[in-house]
């Protein structure tokens, strides 16, 4: 019988760079991605069932209805939420999972899981965080405006997370993040000695 898998949640600010330390990550560790839903339009590139599953509001309403979500949050408009039942199946056949997912999400799933590992990704200052939200190209003024001033709000919550994790540089903020996924694993509560 294989052990339970560990469930990790990554979050932090829009554009404080998770997602390019979690490919960093994954290249190192494997992990169960778990896939987020979203009523948001598809960026350049992004496609249906690889980045997210595109739902109108209507389908993402009924997958509520249906409790087909371990966590779901409104952010800057959109709907974001984690499929349930993926993240369940891995963990039960012990395989670790990672959900990169907003500040409102990872509350959620604190009080759904408590026994989820949560790392919170901050900037370096909020000034670089302006820079790289403005840098991205991919959204108007008015729209990095209101990231930003969900962003004020997210990082006075970085303290109610299990670690911060500053991301000065991609190489030093995906070393901290494997060096807590590798603690973890070691955990008293975790490994069975025979």
């Amino acid at each position: 019988m294989s052990k339970q898998g560990i469930l990790f949640v990554l979050t932090g600010p829009s554009g404080v760079g998770k997602g390019t330390v979690l490919a960093e990550v994954r290249k190192q560790k494997e992990l169960y991605l778990s896939i987020s839903a979203t009523t948001r339009q598809p960026r350049p590139g992004e496609q249906d069932g690889v980045q997210y599953y595109f739902l109108t509001r209507e389908q993402f309403e009924q997958k509520v209805a249906e409790n087909g979500f371990l966590e779901h949050a409104e952010f800057s408009g959109n709907c974001y939420g984690t499929p349930a039942a993926p993240v369940d199946e891995q963990l039960a056949a012990g395989r670790d999972v990672m959900l990169e997912i907003e500040v409102q999400g990872a509350m959620q799933v604190h009080q759904m899981r408590q026994d989820a590992v949560r790392i919170f990704i901050a900037p370096p200052s909020f000034a670089e965080l302006e820079r790289r939200l403005t840098g991205r190209g991919t959204e108007d003024a008015d729209a990095v405006s209101r990231r930003l001033e969900t962003a004020k709000h997210e990082l006075t919550l970085a303290d109610e997370f299990d670690y911060i994790v500053i991301n000065n540089t991609v190489e030093q903020a995906t070393a901290d993040v494997l060096a807590i996924l590798r603690a973890e694993s070691c955990r008293a509560a975790r490994v069975e000695i025979k």
